[in-house]
């Protein structure tokens, strides 16, 4: 029989190495879209977690971009109103142009209007 502290020895490492182990998890849009997917995946019979962890990936996938398209068209908004040659100004075309080159279309769009290459 174990003895209360071998017991609260186990425990408290099984505690401390799930913690050690869990990074923040960058949930964004997983949850919505896991329900959706769960739902979906229950209806077309009977695969609610295949369907759960579809959506999850999906749903991350989609608020992404839409994070990414937010943020170009910040920056883009930015470039235009900072003063001709000014730091912000130029900080604004490197975050436009790194979006550029995760393929975020509205920033590929505003590079080739403006006559810009990527870096």
């Amino acid at each position: 029989m174990k003895t209360k502290a071998q017991v609260a020895l186990f425990v408290t490492s099984s505690v401390t190495a799930l913690l050690m182990a869990a990074s923040p998890a960058h949930a964004v849009g997983c949850l919505s879209g896991a329900a959706a997917g769960a739902v979906a995946g229950h209806v077309a019979g009977g695969h609610a977690v295949v369907g759960a962890a579809g959506g999850c990936i999906v749903g991350h996938e989609l608020a992404v971009k839409k994070e990414r398209e937010e943020e170009a068209n910040r920056l883009i908004a930015d470039y235009e109103t900072a003063p001709e040659g000014s730091v912000q100004r130029s900080k604004d075309l490197a975050g436009i142009s790194r979006l550029a080159r995760k393929d975020v279309p509205i920033a590929v769009k505003w590079m080739q209007e403006h006559g810009v290459t990527a870096k």
